[in-house]
């Protein structure tokens, strides 16, 4: 009895954590790990994200918070669960780091959108990083991912959603 193991990834903003949890919902047996999430409740002192100084650490605890994330979902995934991780993945080292951690068959998703898409559903939500994190887009446009990869620009979550389970097998890498 194993499960499947997806990340959906992204620029901070375009919708990988509500899609995610989406797909985890909807699954028979599903379990959502979220990175932000994760070590913002795991951390309860002494918190660097990224992004904030120094530098160094902020690095150093990502890449732990990572460690655990696959190691979470190669776990639930052999006890029969669908795990969708969302993450911003966006450079080809960071996915082989996932890919050689989780040991499983592992999907990806690469979702897209417009800047004024992104800007749009950033505004609508409580926490609003879009604009700090817009010199990625350089590293997205550049990422030639396996899996993947869908403008999500003109879709809803359902229709997201629907498109990924339509084009399950195109995101096996």
């Amino acid at each position: 009895m194993s499960g499947s193991v997806l990340i959906v990834a992204g620029l901070p903003g375009v919708g990988k954590t509500t899609v995610a949890r989406e797909l985890a919902t909807r699954a028979t047996r599903g379990a959502h790990l979220d990175t932000d999430q994760i070590g913002e409740a795991l951390i309860l002192s002494g918190l660097v994200a990224p992004g904030q100084e120094p530098a160094e650490e902020a690095e150093r605890q990502l890449a732990l918070l990572r460690r655990n994330i696959a190691d979470l979902a190669r776990n639930f995934a052999e006890a029969g669960f669908d795990v969708a991780i969302s993450d911003v993945v966006l450079w080809p080292e960071l996915l082989e780091q996932y890919r050689t951690a989780i040991g499983l068959p592992l999907r990806f998703v690469l979702l897209t959108a417009t800047e004024d898409t992104i800007a749009r559903r950033d505004a609508a939500r409580d926490k609003h990083v879009a604009q700090q994190w817009a010199h990625l887009r350089e590293a997205q446009d550049g990422f030639r991912a396996p899996g993947l990869r869908l403008d999500t620009t003109g879709l809803d979550l359902d229709e997201t959603v629907d498109a990924i389970r339509a084009r399950w097998d195109d995101a096996l890498i």
